[in-house]
């Protein structure tokens, strides 16, 4: 089993990109998606959050109201640090839930937007890094999702710098291109990822390259 890391800045298409790799045949862990679940109505993690913030981040269905909590938290660093050991291992318990259960020839890519910022990259035996321009990023931001640049610009600048980035990749896929192009370089991205699984097939050391 190979471990990878993916991330990327906000607006890079990380999204896309890890939406090309299952195609190609990779087991996808997507730590946002399992973010959601673990907090999803019914839940021990949203019991706690519930506990721990007060029954006013829920919406009137029961789930979370996420915007309600976002306010809460990233305005204060000591309660979203709350937050965080709250979901955070809830969501490395599933994760290794679904690394477990793959097969042991596959290629596991895990899906973190903060991989770099937590300082997660040697927990995987390499790293991806989908890149792109700031000024692609924001434009994407603001046609594509709709942001104000004022908005775009804030997230981009809460998040790590792309050098930030780019040092901790054993990978970097260039996202400042057209999708056939895009399609193409993950194709050579999964090329190098299934050789490299064969190669440490029994080792579990990250790569170094």
């Amino acid at each position: 089993m190979l471990k990878v890391g993916l991330t990327g800045g906000i607006g890079a298409g990380k999204s896309e990109v890890s939406r090309l790799l299952v195609v190609c045949g990779a087991v996808l862990i997507d730590a946002d998606r399992i973010a959601r679940e673990v907090v999803a109505p019914g839940t021990p993690g949203l019991a706690a959050v519930v506990e721990a913030f007060g029954e006013g981040v829920l919406a009137e269905d029961g789930s979370l109201d996420r915007p309600k909590l976002g306010s809460i938290v990233f305005a204060d660093p000591d309660r979203l640090a709350a937050l965080n050991a709250i979901v955070h291992p809830l969501v490395g318990a599933r994760s290794r839930e679904l690394e477990t259960a793959a097969l042991d020839d596959a290629v596991v890519v895990h899906d973190v937007p903060l991989l770099t910022e937590n300082g997660l990259a040697p927990l995987y035996d390499l790293v991806v890094v989908v890149d792109a321009d700031p000024a692609t990023q924001l434009d994407r931001l603001v046609r594509l999702r709709g942001m104000t640049e004022e908005d775009a610009r804030a997230r981009m600048a809460a998040q790590a710098t792309r050098e930030q980035r780019r040092q901790i990749a054993d990978i970097v896929v260039d996202n400042d291109v057209p999708l056939p192009d895009l399609e193409r370089r993950v194709k050579d991205v999964w090329a190098e990822l299934v050789r490299r699984a064969r190669t440490a097939e029994g080792s579990g050391a990250r790569s170094e390259e």
